[in-house]
Order: structure tokens, then sequence, then C-alpha cells
């Protein structure tokens, strides 16, 4: 019987928000697919082959162009005994298979995890972080890469981002085929020229919707890499140290890896006034470390 939980703290809160966020993305999904096959009841065919194509090359690549894109390179046990053997730990502590294990020539101290389930997992820390981070602050960071792993909020994430990226072509498509700038007055005419609007709302639906459930998910894996390891504190002085070192980091490395932040232990911003941080995929600093002292004070007490 293939076994299905691990060691982790479960989160019954996190479930819950992936449940809803797959249904209302689903719905949205139904909604956005349903415009199309009403507007352009001829090319019914040619759209679901294209959503569903779209679908299928989201969930079963997009972790691997994530990876690929972030200079993830797969190591052995040889090229990085230090990285190995921290991973071989937690895995032990969490009763997981072993994942792929990658590191990233950046200087950019940061650590991710990809994959749709254990098998396809990945988790790789970039040149940067190995460097900077003392080894039971590295355990507590990678140890937090793969709670996302056990609780399977990868998986979600990546499911969740479909819609977005759908409602994002179908914006540009209808945009650049000039379906906003029809003139006809005729009820076929008037839907084709909403087919923008719509996806528009759809695409901003979806961004707030992944949002949310990718703050959450990011306090979840630190609670639970906290509990599993029993040293919050070393977690703490990690995001401590890594947030503070991002202020050191060239402003051009930091834009490269602006655009993955939703997969990084600790977001990356070029700038104090970029619009990413208003719309951050990671809760405040603050509120991390706030739960890891709560945390941290529980576990001492007798």
């Amino acid at each position: 019987m293939t076994r299905t939980r691990s060691r982790y703290a479960p989160d019954h809160g996190l479930t819950t928000r992936m449940v809803t966020t797959m249904f209302l993305i689903g719905l949205l999904y139904v909604v956005l697919v349903g415009v199309l096959l009403a507007v352009l009841r001829g090319a019914w065919p040619i759209i679901l082959i294209f959503t569903g194509g779209l679908f299928i090359a989201q969930f079963w690549f997009s972790d691997r162009i994530a990876a690929f894109s972030m200079g993830a390179r797969e190591v052995t046990p040889e090229e990085a005994p230090e990285l190995h053997g921290t991973i071989d730990r937690i895995c032990a502590l969490a009763d997981m298979p072993k994942p792929r294990v990658a590191i990233s020539r950046s200087d950019v101290p940061n650590a991710f995890a990809t994959g749709r389930g254990e098998k396809s997992a990945l988790v790789c820390a970039t040149t940067g972080l190995l460097r900077r981070l003392e080894p039971e602050e590295l355990e507590g960071v990678l140890a937090h890469e793969m709670s996302h792993v056990a609780h399977r909020d990868v998986a979600v994430m990546t499911i969740a981002s479909f819609l977005g990226v759908l409602a994002g072509i179908v914006t540009r498509v209808a945009l650049w085929g000039g379906f906003s700038r029809n003139r006809s007055s005729d009820p076929v005419g008037i839907a084709i020229m909403l087919i923008p609007l719509i996806s528009a709302v759809v695409y901003c639906l979806s961004f707030l919707l992944t949002r949310l459930l990718s703050r959450y998910r990011e306090l979840s894996a630190d609670r639970a890499a906290a509990l599993l390891t029993g040293r919050p504190s070393a977690l703490a002085s990690a995001l401590t140290k890594v947030s503070g070192q991002m202020a050191r980091i060239p402003t051009e490395d930091l834009r490269k890896a602006e655009p993955y932040n939703a997969f990084y232990f600790v977001p990356a911003f070029s700038s104090k006034e970029s619009l990413s941080r208003l719309l951050s995929s990671h809760p405040t600093l603050e509120q991390r470390l706030d739960q890891l002292a709560r945390i941290s004070a529980e576990l001492a007490r007798p």
C-alpha cells in the first residue's frame, strides 16, 4: 500500500483553504470556458482542445519549466554532501521518500521546492543560501521546503495558477485579434467585445485567490518545519539572515528572481516601492517571526 502521510504536523486550515481555492478556481474556469463557448459557438472543439491541452501542459510541465528557469541543476551526494546530508536527515525525521536535490548558481539566498507530489519532487537551494547559513539554519529552511511537498500545496499552487495563465492568454488574444475594436451593435458583437473584460476580471480574481492561499501556506510551512525539527529559533535565524541579506543583492539579480517569488522561501524584491510587496505571495517577516516565537514558547513549556 502506498504511504500517504508523513510525520509533518497536519494542517487542517491549509487543507480547507486549498480545497476552497480549488473549488473557486474551478468555478471561475467553468465560467470563462462557458463564456468562450457561448460566444464562439462554431469553434467549441478548438476551445476545448486548447483549454484542455493547456491545463495538461500546466500540470505536467510547469514545475520543470520553473526549475529550469530558476537555474536548478540536480546534484549527486558526491557533488553536494552537506546538502544531501541535510535532506537525508529531514526525510528520516518526516518519514518521507527523498526528493531530487538541486543547486541553483545564484547569489540570491533562497530555496524552493517544485513537483506534483513526493515522487516528482525537487528541492533546490541557491549557492548564496548555502554560503550564508549555518547547518541548523539550512536544516530549518529545507524542512520548510519539504513541508510544501508533504502537504502537496506545491501541486495545488501549480493547478491554481493555471486559470490566471489561461485568462491572461485569452485577454491578449482578444486584444491582438481586434475583438475589442469590433464596432458591431448586434448581440454577438457585444459579447465578443466583453471577452477581454471578462478574462481580465477572471485573471484578477484568480490572482488574488492564489496570493491568499500562498501567504497562508508559507506560515503553515514555517510551523510544520519548526515542529518537525524542534528548533524554531534556527528557522527564525535563517529568516532574519536571508531577509537582511536581500538588501545587499544587486538590483539586477533581484529583478531576475522576482517573477518566481511564489516558489521561494523568502521573496526577492528589487525595490522598497515594488508593487509586488503590496500583493506579496508571502506574509511579512514580522508575522513569520511572531509565529515562530510562539511555537518556541510552546515547546519550552514543561
